[in-house]
């Protein structure tokens, strides 16, 4: 009896779940693939080349930082920067930059710091009592031909300017 009363449950729950999805969606496609779901593109770029990155922030002595640097699979070459930071003063605000060099060889020379943002309003990293902040960020690189590579660092400012985190050297390449 307990055996029937598991498996129906199961084939309820496999039910609803197909029914509270779209035809397009990840859930419908492990439930009941399709040959359209073959065709589907990730949402994400590739990871090599370096299209998505993981940059770890180190402060000396204290903090710590990461920022998931992504750009999705279609025309408008967004990337979505999701920062995290621990570790830093409680209550304060600080702001998450970058620098560029064309010249890939993992030695981050550039010093063009961009303050980055919502587009292209720079945006704070507020932390909290705990000197704990999140934010969720975003650089359009419409301007940027694809396949365009560089090597990119990145680190956290405090409001007097003063780099509380940095990161090492990654290379990164516009994708589409």
């Amino acid at each position: 009896m307990r055996y029937l009363s598991t498996r129906a449950t199961i084939v309820a729950f496999a039910v609803v779940l197909v029914a509270c999805t779209t035809i397009d969606s990840d859930v419908t496609r492990l439930v009941s693939p399709t040959s359209r779901s073959l065709t589907v593109t990730p949402p994400w770029g590739p990871e090599t080349p370096n299209f998505n990155l993981e940059v770890i922030l180190r402060g000396d002595p204290d903090g710590f930082g990461l920022v998931k640097f992504r750009q999705p699979n279609d025309a408008d070459r967004i990337v979505n920067l999701d920062v995290w930071v621990r570790d830093l003063l409680p209550n304060s605000h600080y702001r998450l930059q970058r620098a560029t060099d064309t010249n890939v060889n993992d030695d981050c020379t550039g010093t063009n710091w961009l303050t980055l943002g919502k587009g292209s309003v720079p945006q704070d990293i507020v932390t909290d009592a705990r000197g704990t902040g999140r934010a969720e960020l975003f650089r359009n690189l419409g301007t940027t031909a694809v396949g365009s590579q560089f090597d990119i660092h990145f680190r956290v400012i405090d409001a007097a300017g003063t780099p509380v985190l940095n990161s090492d050297c990654y290379q990164f390449t516009v994708s589409q």
